[in-house]
């Protein structure tokens, strides 16, 4: 079976308990860990997004990209996960939520604009806090097709 995740709900797979139990990754009682992330996130305007690995580089040592994915899975009500996707520009949550499309209908709904393969344009509606905005002649993405 499949876990699910509502809008406001969290889930847990046999595989993240696993990688969880091992010590690889310590965030699940760490609520200051999250709590960073979780900050972050909620300053992310309505109809911008940002990435994983974006959060991950602005907070530093010992966040990663799938530290970021983890600690959004967990996130409460009160923090907009929908607008954290993945370096493409893509929703990385299809087979985590109920509808399918949640994260995406819900961006959606924002004014974000997905291509018919489900990728946003990040030059458009990628979001950097104040201190953080790219280099102007700079990439703002490993995957940039500049």
């Amino acid at each position: 079976m499949i876990p699910q995740r509502s809008f406001s709900g969290t889930f847990e797979t046999r595989a993240t308990r696993s990688f969880l139990n091992h010590g690889q990754m310590n965030i699940a009682g760490d609520r200051g860990y999250r709590e960073k992330v979780y900050e972050l996130v909620r300053g992310i305007p309505r109809g911008k997004v940002m990435t994983y690995g974006q959060i991950a580089m602005i907070l530093g040592e010992g966040y990663t990209a799938r530290t970021i994915g983890y600690a959004m899975h967990g996130a409460d009500d009160g923090v907009p996960w929908q607008r954290v996707i993945n370096s493409q520009g893509k929703c990385s949550t299809d087979k985590l939520t109920m509808p399918v499309s949640l994260q995406q209908s819900i961006l959606e709904s924002e004014g974000v604009v997905f291509s018919d393969k489900g990728k946003c344009d990040l030059g458009d509606y990628q979001w950097f806090p104040d201190g953080f905005e790219p280099e102007p002649d700079g990439p703002t993405s490993l995957f940039s097709d500049d």
